[in-house]
């Protein structure tokens, strides 16, 4: 057995290091729009303004996200320059460092095995290698959440340790990322563990007030940015009313507020919709992420006493899906927060699976992981994306590692296979897919051509919303409507314009060139006929950019 670990944990190490490489290959893929082109736009307005306590966007106050993720990324802009890949490049190493406390909290409650299958897990997880390409609040989050409750895990033995103070640290950069429904994660696992376990004294132990004014302390930055840039100036117009409350915004209504859609952001609710999401989302892991957690609940409930056992990740990730669930707003990526948690259950049960040489799982997973693969043959063939050399070479190097696994075939390699599938899709996607797909991002493109052919030249838009355009765009871009260009109320020479405005201009007084034609996509919105290589031209919609002659 100790020569069978040996030989798997070796194998453990170098897929968990091709993840890691793996993790980083959408660095270099332009952004999305609209949330990483906002996002990346604030942090750049920041950086540039030489502000951070004012969050800006598109020359307006911005009040719906707190500070932290902007601050992190406006020091990698000022470190590295503002680029796509160093605004992603926190979000990666924020969440490359949960595999990191995913790793330690399972090496510390299970064994070194289990550690590394989690941390293998959590790094080839669909979306959590989709949310280092298309980089948000996530990736902060996945690494922060684990963290902190890992922390928390090692202060029980004093009343007052370090390991406390960096809990509630990480803790407090998590509220600073989301809110305060960040906390529900972190308390849920702390509290769930103390509550199960029937650990009264450390309830009620006063240490629990020492972390709650710890973390005050730790988000008074960001409490005082909002009081600074909203409370102090009743008279700013935001979400269309004046007197609003930045403080109140990110204690209540930011997270209440969505929760039971009464603030002014607001969505509709399926109380099945995490279930199904993380169907997809968790793959190649999520059969065996569910059969984890009914296996969990079944068996371990008689188990409560035992040294060896743990809540932390049962309780932490069941409420949150609970509360998630029952929510009126809700987003597929919200799911990734308790990544981690999932994780190190599915290690457990994998763990489980290997000892009993279990084959139905084995049959599953191979079957998951070659249709994953199928299924992007076929994408690729029927999109038909240009693949790079360079892809080419990567594509067939992990088939040589592929087929060396296979030959050298042991109970390991149905789960290895699983995630190395997910590894091998990444890579068509990261550098050949959305390299291609994001060619009909209009706004981006459009930057692109003008800081080559119009460097420096002011340019404004109509009836475009292109965040990631206006991050791209070295000159200052700016927002007016066709009746300001009609009366020559609008300064700027250039005009990026959608189909419709263009005819609206054509009817108008205004005298001008069309310089370039562009096509356009929503890419975040992907249709069958758009992905159809032979229907796609159908789907494109056309903008243009013009210059005024008069």
């Amino acid at each position: 057995m100790q020569l069978q670990n040996e030989s798997t944990h070796k194998w453990l190490y170098f897929f968990i290091g091709l993840a890691v490489l793996v993790n980083f290959s959408g660095l270099f893929v332009p952004l999305m729009d609209p949330d990483a082109g906002v996002y990346a736009s604030i942090s750049k307005n920041m950086l540039l303004r030489n502000d951070y306590v004012n969050l800006w966007f598109q020359d307006a106050d911005w009040l719906d996200k707190p500070h932290f993720p902007f601050w992190i990324t406006a020091l990698f802009f000022k470190i590295f320059g503002i680029h796509d890949w160093s605004y992603k490049l926190p979000g990666i190493l924020f969440a490359l460092m949960g595999g990191w406390y995913t790793y330690l909290f399972a090496k510390k409650y299970y064994n070194k095995t289990i550690a590394l299958w989690a941390a293998f897990i959590l790094l080839t997880a669909a979306h959590f290698m989709i949310s280092n390409n298309d980089v948000r609040a996530e990736p902060f989050l996945t690494g922060l959440i684990i963290a902190s409750v890992y922390h928390f895990s090692n202060s029980f033995t004093k009343n007052l340790s370090w390991h406390l103070i960096v809990a509630c640290l990480f803790a407090a950069c998590c509220v600073m990322t989301k809110g305060i429904f960040t906390l529900i994660p972190i308390g849920g696992a702390v509290a769930g563990e103390l509550i199960i376990k029937k650990e009264w004294k450390q309830i009620f132990h006063w240490r629990w007030v020492m972390a709650l004014l710890l973390v005050i302390v730790f988000i008074s930055p960001e409490l005082y940015s909002l009081w600074y840039q909203f409370d102090l100036h009743p008279e700013k117009i935001v979400f269309g009313k004046t007197n609003v409350s930045g403080i109140r915004f990110f204690l209540w209504d930011s997270q209440f507020g969505r929760f039971m859609s009464t603030g002014p952001i607001k969505g509709k609710g399926d109380i099945s919709f995490f279930l199904h999401t993380l169907v997809w989302a968790f793959l190649p892991w999520s059969l065996i992420m569910y059969a984890a957690l009914f296996t969990k609940i079944k068996n371990d409930i008689k188990k409560i006493k035992t040294d060896f056992n743990e809540w932390y990740t049962l309780a932490g990730s069941l409420l949150t899906l609970l509360v998630f669930s029952i929510s009126k707003f809700q987003l597929p990526y919200y799911t990734n927060i308790i990544f981690p948690f999932l994780a190190i259950l599915s290690a457990q049960f994998v763990w489980q699976l290997l000892s009993k040489n279990n084959k139905p799982f084995r049959i599953i997973q191979m079957a998951l992981s070659t249709l994953l693969i199928s299924a992007v043959i076929a994408l690729a063939i029927f999109y038909k994306p240009s693949i790079s050399f360079f892809l080419i070479i990567v594509l067939l190097l992990m088939g040589l590692i592929l087929a060396y696994l296979l030959i050298r075939r042991n109970a390991s390699t149905a789960y290895l296979f699983s995630g190395f599938s997910v590894l091998i899709v990444t890579l068509f996607l990261n550098l050949s897919f959305y390299p291609d797909l994001l060619k009909y991002q209009s706004g981006t493109e459009a930057a692109f051509y003008i800081n080559q052919n119009y460097p420096n030249t002011p340019i404004a838009v109509i009836g475009i919303y292109t965040p990631a355009g206006g991050f791209y765009m070295n000159s200052h871009l700016d927002y007016t409507t066709i009746d300001a260009v009609n009366k020559g109320q609008n300064s700027k020479s250039l005009l990026f314009v959608t189909e419709e405005e263009l005819k609206q201009l054509e009817e108008g007084e205004p005298s001008f060139e069309i310089i370039k034609e562009f096509r356009h996509f929503h890419v975040t919105m992907l249709k069958l006929k758009f992905l159809d290589a032979s229907t796609r031209e159908q789907a494109l919609e056309k903008r243009f950019l013009i210059k005024l002659l008069n």
